[in-house]
């Protein structure tokens, strides 16, 4: 999300760092390229002007600059000034007694209905019955589209393909939610290519009939100040209650994320940061500002986690966990979990120091990675992953030709294993804070990185390994694979002098 912005914000701070003494004139070049990595994220002109003044005015402080270390001071002052730009927010949909009537409103391609699904959905997490309204009667697939989402959630859907009037099919919706005693309702209105005054007139009949007690407008944050032109356009028209930015993990440049607020005056409420259906955020400007810097976002973490992961698989672990108890299975069970499409990247891209090992992996199989980790542990028997020690050369050697890997990676996988063992046994029962310190710890022991061997030679020659390369590690793994074999064939320890080990 945003690399660009956060490329450009990090690389000037860092130009700060490690210097003996920060003066005004070298705080002023740092700053000079924090103002334009953000007029280059497309942030508008004036934010960015009032932004700067705002920083720098704290920045060229003697309490700054005469800092034990002024870089630091320095992040801290942008992070709340990015905080102010986009915020406050309220994050409540401030739902009443009886139906809650929310309307969607946006330009076709905002991704507008797949975003009454998502809406819907988080509405059905908090325990709320929402029903959908097909309004948008200029998109012919968008009635479908609507209704195969409610399907997919179980959400009801109204919909009347014989009218064409979209005011009086929302108010007929209306009736239709106090009937069934629906909590909220959501309205999917019509779109257009361009703001047009047919869109905006039939969008006010459909406000002053319906009086929705919110409204919406979903925009593509890709579209960088097009969209803060739009909120713009659409609040004077129908006076938003918020904006729903989408797209926000593709290549967003992050300005008007940075813009809709101070240009409009209209809060983002939410975010949408993919595809499926469980893609869409509370948006908070703390955690955002937190993203912009790699700083993380610790609550999102957490609030991520609660949604994704298995609530009852995770309390029986720690109930083992209590125990003592934690075996391969287990770990396999944790794994698992992790390896839904993206799940893995958006949590490390949310926990705190992580940006840079984040970025490493944004080119890695992780899905084929964790396959190679649970083809190595399907190869062993019962014993074995309840008890890895008892994992020999022999063994080694078995479990390694039934899941098609060397040897030397089922060592691997076993000495990852030992050590987010000792510190899941030891944080069980513990706080946010003891876990925060564990996701530390794990990501030393690699376990946050199933391919790791690759990111070290990487991260040590700056590239890639080539084919020849790896050829040539693996002709070299297999010769001292063979020394091995003809060492071992005395019966000694199978583990002594082991090369594969080293």
């Amino acid at each position: 999300m945003f690399d660009s912005l956060q490329d450009g914000l990090q690389s000037a701070l860092k130009t700060l760092r490690g210097k003996g003494k920060l003066t005004e004139g070298n705080m002023r070049d740092g700053l000079a390229l924090v103002e334009q990595s953000m007029i280059e994220a497309d942030v508008s002109y004036p934010v960015v002007q009032s932004f700067m003044a705002s920083v720098t005015e704290q920045a060229l402080g003697n309490k700054v600059l005469n800092a034990l270390d002024p870089s630091e001071q320095l992040i801290g002052i942008v992070h709340e000034q990015l905080v102010n730009i986009m915020g406050p927010v309220d994050p409540s949909l401030n739902l009443r007694e009886g139906v809650t009537i929310i309307m969607l409103c946006g330009l076709q391609g905002s991704g507008k209905t797949t975003t009454c699904g998502k809406l819907a959905r988080l509405l059905q997490q908090e325990g709320r019955k929402p029903m959908l309204a097909a309004a948008d009667l200029q998109r012919p697939a968008a009635i479908d589209q609507l209704h195969v989402i409610g399907d997919q959630l179980g959400v009801p859907v109204y919909s009347d393909k014989s009218c064409q009037d979209p005011v009086k099919v929302c108010a007929d919706a209306v009736a239709k939610a106090r009937d069934e005693k629906a909590q909220v309702l959501i309205l999917d209105t019509a779109g257009r290519l361009a703001i047009d005054e047919e869109l905006m007139e039939q969008l006010k009949q459909v406000d002053r009939k319906v009086q929705p007690h919110q409204v919406y407008l979903v925009v593509d944050g890709m579209t960088g100040q097009d969209a803060v032109n739009s909120a713009d356009a659409f609040n004077k028209a129908l006076e938003l209650d918020g904006v729903i930015m989408t797209k926000l993990d593709g290549d967003a440049r992050g300005g008007a994320v940075l813009s809709v607020k101070q240009v409009t005056g209209v809060p983002i409420k939410f975010i949408g940061t993919g595809e499926k259906l469980n893609a869409l955020e509370p948006f908070r400007p703390e955690g955002m500002a937190g993203r912009i810097l790699g700083m993380g976002d610790v609550v999102e973490m957490f609030r991520t986690a609660q949604t994704e992961f298995d609530q009852a698989q995770i309390a029986k672990t720690e109930e083992r966990l209590k125990k003592g108890e934690f075996t391969l299975d287990d770990f396999r069970s944790q794994m698992a979990q992790l390896a839904k499409p993206g799940l893995m990247q958006k949590l490390m891209g949310l926990m705190p120091g992580m940006g840079e090992l984040n970025k490493m992996m944004q080119g890695a199989d992780t899905e084929n990675e964790m396959k190679r980790l649970f083809g190595i542990i399907d190869s062993m028997t019962k014993k074995e992953r309840e008890d890895p020690n008892v994992i020999d050369g022999s063994r080694r050697q078995r479990i390694a030709a039934g899941s098609g890997v060397q040897p030397q990676e089922v060592n691997d996988l076993v000495k990852q294993f030992d050590a987010m063992a000792s510190v899941m046994k030891s944080m069980a029962g513990k706080g946010a804070g003891d876990r925060m310190k564990m996701v530390k710890q794990l990501q030393q022991g690699g376990m946050l990185d199933p391919g790791g061997s690759l990111k070290k030679q990487k991260k040590s020659t700056g590239k890639r390994l080539t084919p020849k390369e790896r050829a040539k590690m693996k002709k070299e793994r297999e010769k001292l694979l063979r020394r091995k074999r003809r060492e071992k064939r005395d019966g000694s320890d199978p583990d002594k002098n082991d090369p594969t080990k080293e």
